[in-house]
């Protein structure tokens, strides 16, 4: 007799904290079911699943831990999830009825070959959960939605982790979740980890900062992206790119917003020299305050923007840096 379907929460990690699109992630879990399963999947990573236990709604955690997990392999991860759904989870009288991740670079890294090894299909970028078998997505670069229904036994999901409202990292329980430990299965061996460039910084991570600023094709070059640090660095906002900037080599890729970069939702977003490309602006319409600077005042970036400066940035920029230091001045004083 199979046992209650739940639904399988994909937690996204560090091996240290869990990300903040886990608690988006599992925001939207809440709204199919009430029971909630997590598995983290890592390397020296039993912090992150206490973290977990804590958080309401979530039933249990089951965690595996072994160094070929360590930095994400999604042959070896996938291959796991799929393996777990299939069978392991049986052990323990488990059937899902969902299998939930952010639709981030880990979720659309991993889902689409969970996907293929449990041959159903994945629904991506979940807006909206209309009811347990029936969602909206974004399509056309976000120029229009659509309403899916999913007739699979179980239902693979990214989800767009700025449409839901984060649960609490704080939890009120007064009971963690069991946390159970899996063996691992062997690595496939079909990939390996080389090397990792990260450059260390103070800033927010983007897709979690409560103010961006952007710059794009505009700043003209990689030197010129220091305008946007300084002011980034007096607003403790992230730094983000258009897509035109990342192709020319101006900042790293990881800095990109949009339909193929990162998905940003802050309170207050700072679009600089950016044009306004309707695949930039998937990554960034649902900030809450949009400003635009830009020397094109037909730019589409102002078709959205709450807030539009026509000018040069590189006046603009170093001005708008200076009124910011005098006004933190005038404030300490």
């Amino acid at each position: 007799m199979k046992g209650l379907q739940s639904v399988l929460l994909l937690a996204e990690h560090d091996n240290k904290e869990l990300k903040h699109s886990t608690f988006a992630t599992l925001a939207a879990a809440t709204e199919i079911s009430d029971e909630i399963i997590a598995l983290i999947i890592g390397y020296q990573c039993r912090e992150v699943a206490e973290q977990l236990a804590k958080l309401e709604k979530i039933k249990k955690v089951f965690w595996v831990d072994a160094t070929h997990y360590q930095h994400e392999l999604a042959e070896d991860i996938a291959f796991f999830v799929s393996q777990f759904v299939r069978a392991t989870a049986a052990q323990f009288n488990l059937t899902f009825s969902h299998v939930l991740t952010g639709a981030t670079t880990f979720g659309k890294n991993i889902l689409p070959r969970i996907a293929g090894l449990l041959n159903v299909g994945q629904i991506s970028d979940v807006l909206q959960i209309i009811s347990s078998d029936t969602f909206v997505r974004p399509i056309y670069a976000g120029n229009a939605l659509v309403t899916v229904q999913s007739l699979d036994g179980i239902k693979l999901l990214t989800v767009r982790t700025t449409a839901f409202t984060p649960l609490s990292t704080q939890s009120a329980r007064a009971e963690i979740a069991a946390i159970e430990k899996l063996s691992p299965l062997a690595s496939l061996g079909q990939s390996q980890f080389l090397d990792l460039k990260q450059e260390p910084s103070d800033r927010p991570e983007l897709t979690s900062a409560k103010i961006v600023i952007s710059g794009g094709r505009g700043l003209q070059s990689q030197d010129n992206f220091t305008l946007l640090f300084e002011l980034a660095d007096k607003l403790g906002a992230a730094i983000g790119a258009s897509r035109a900037a990342v192709d020319a080599g101006f900042v790293p890729n990881d800095y990109q917003v949009g339909q193929t970069g990162k998905v940003v939702a802050p309170n207050l977003y700072i679009a600089v020299g950016i044009s306004g490309a309707i695949q930039h602006i998937s990554g960034m319409k649902d900030s809450k305050v949009i400003v635009a600077i830009n020397k094109d005042k037909d730019a589409p970036i102002f078709q959205i923007a709450d807030y539009g400066l026509v000018g040069d940035l590189f006046q603009i920029i170093p001005e708008l840096s200076r009124e910011i230091k005098v006004r933190n001045l005038n404030k300490v004083g």
